[in-house]
């Protein structure tokens, strides 16, 4: 039978090693590892290399609960010393190689992604039962970079009549993926106890942005990613789901997280079977049902912003292939940052990650995507090492950084507005919003914008003998001003060799110093959506 994939031994995660590790091992490092060899070398290792970056979110949070099951920092401790014991690991300069044996020997039973007749991982025995075997989602659906059903092609061709079935490392990474993001709406149909229904709710990650420290080695990122546990956490009561004795019951409330490891594991809204070919592996085809009958768990993650709604909800920013990542950062060093009526919340992670390193990098990691089904890109992006300025270890230059964004954004709000609005005095329509235009100087202005950012951040004291870390607000603002200034000029200068184009330029030039100009009726900007800026 083609139950031998077990994820422990077969390699399936994608990685990059270190480089000193590399040379001297030349043409004997894998590019795929099992989770035994993963952890147990995860001081050689420099970062996962998985290309699809909601895998790689979901991932993460996987290998954090295993960090902290085989490193014993599943809760405080009598002594409440969690901190120093991550520290002691640390300084070991390596996972424990006892706590990866013995936990893996435990479960080994619990790893294996084809298992007919037992508990494959992460997944739902129960659905050959419960759905219909002639209605199944198909491995194009399991693959989310494929096309399937009448959805158009994204990186490649496939038709659902022939498809090219993917390798059972590829299915492990669609199945994360899936737990995480799937979309909300109809599925495949699911009979529990009598009654029949088609329709999931979305993952706990879908449309969300989510943020990680990364240090130089795998072992760091993993280290730094740990959540301390609260209080009242008890280790053997955080389980993760592999973990759990029972499957869940989908006709009963979801089950409560008990800790950080519950939290980021245990809170799909999806149940999948991954049904393997005759050698066990590839997978032909797959079940993707609901996991769970009309209640939706509460959504709780340590590595996301949260957002205040107007309505009072509370939510996660959405990831949006169009905003870079410097302009979320004082939102990641700053436990409070000053962003307006959202009042941002810093993920729980960035607390106590530079107890681990001050050179700690940010990876940010997502879908920009709808709450249903369309997709439009994925996101991955990194800062420089930044996590030294994090507000308990910087604070003078903390809120210096706050500014720093705060610059950027408004001269590109106004060079936003300020197009749109030579734009309708040119062509003296109140319905054009010139979108063009804006379109054409935002990807002027940003990302020479995101590279002033970085050239200031960098200049920034960090001994705290300097206040606000030396920041000097007069020539940052004109350096903002002067990049909105030619992006301006670049973008409305074909139209400035007519009377009436030269008029319609120079009165909302002044937009961008704040002065709006008196317009007469009619010649005002629509008010539509906004244009997204390219991050470069």
């Amino acid at each position: 039978m083609p139950n031998g994939y077990n994820l422990i031994h077969q390699p399936c995660v994608p990685v990059r090693w270190r480089p000193g590790i590399a040379a001297a091992e030349p043409g004997q490092l894998p590019d795929l590892v099992g989770f035994r060899e993963l952890m147990l070398r995860s001081h050689d290792i420099e970062c996962l290399a998985i290309a699809d970056a909601p895998a790689h979110a979901a991932l993460l949070r996987i290998l954090y609960a295993l960090t902290a099951r085989v490193a014993d920092l599943t809760e405080q401790g009598p002594d409440g010393d969690w901190d120093v014991r991550r520290l002691d690991v640390l300084d070991a300069g390596r996972l424990p190689p006892d706590g990866v044996e013995a936990y893996f020997r435990d479960f080994e039973d619990r790893f294996f992604l084809f298992a007919p007749g037992g508990r494959p991982w992460m997944q739902d025995p129960r659905l050959t039962e419960q759905c219909d075997g002639a209605n199944t989602a198909g491995v194009n659906k399991l693959i989310v970079t494929r096309p399937s059903g009448n959805n158009h092609s994204w990186f490649r061709h496939d038709t659902d009549t022939a498809p090219e079935l993917p390798t059972a490392s590829e299915a492990f990474l669609g199945l994360l993926v899936w737990h995480y993001y799937g979309p909300s709406g109809r599925c495949s149909a699911r009979e529990v106890n009598g009654m029949k229904s088609a329709s999931a709710t979305a993952g706990p990650l879908r449309t969300a942005l989510s943020y990680h420290p990364e240090g130089d080695s795998l072992f760091e990122t993993l280290l730094a990613g740990l959540v301390p546990p609260e209080d009242e956490v008890i280790g053997r009561d955080d389980l993760c789901p592999w973990e759990q004795q029972e499957l869940p019951d989908p006709d009963r409330p979801p089950r409560q997280s008990r800790g950080p490891r519950s939290r980021h594991t245990g809170r799909s809204q999806h149940a999948l079977l991954l049904l393997p070919d005759e050698d066990g592996t590839h997978v032909r085809d797959a079940f993707i049902t609901w996991a769970y009958r009309g209640e939706r768990m509460p959504r709780e993650d340590d590595y996301l912003i949260w957002q205040t709604s107007q309505q009072g909800n509370r939510y996660p920013r959405p990831a949006d292939a169009g905003r870079a990542l410097w302009r979320d950062l004082d939102a990641l060093l700053l436990q409070h940052p000053p962003a307006g009526s959202a009042h941002p919340q810093q993920p729980r992670v960035f607390r106590t990650a530079v107890q681990v390193s001050e050179d700690l990098r940010v990876r940010a990691l997502g879908f920009d995507q709808e709450g249903q089904a369309k997709d439009t890109q994925f996101i991955d992006a990194s800062t420089p090492a930044v996590l030294g300025h994090a507000e308990d270890n910087d604070p003078s230059t903390v809120p210096a950084v706050g500014r720093l964004r705060q610059f950027g954004e408004m001269y590109g709000r106004r060079l936003d507005r300020a197009v749109k609005r030579a734009w309708s005095a040119y062509v003296r329509d109140a319905k054009a919003d010139g979108a063009a235009w804006a379109a054409e100087a935002g990807a002027r202005y940003w990302p020479r914008a995101e590279a002033e950012f970085w050239t200031r951040f960098r200049l920034l004291e960090s001994t705290g003998d300097v206040a606000d870390g030396g920041f000097d607000p007069a020539a940052t603002r004109r350096a903002f001003l002067h990049l909105a200034q030619e992006a301006y000029d670049a973008v409305t200068e074909p139209v400035t060799r007519t009377v009436r184009g030269a008029k319609a330029v120079s009165q909302a030039r002044l937009d961008l110093y704040g002065t709006r100009p008196k317009t007469q009726p009619g010649t005002s900007p629509s008010p539509r959506a906004k244009t997204k800026e390219p991050t470069g």
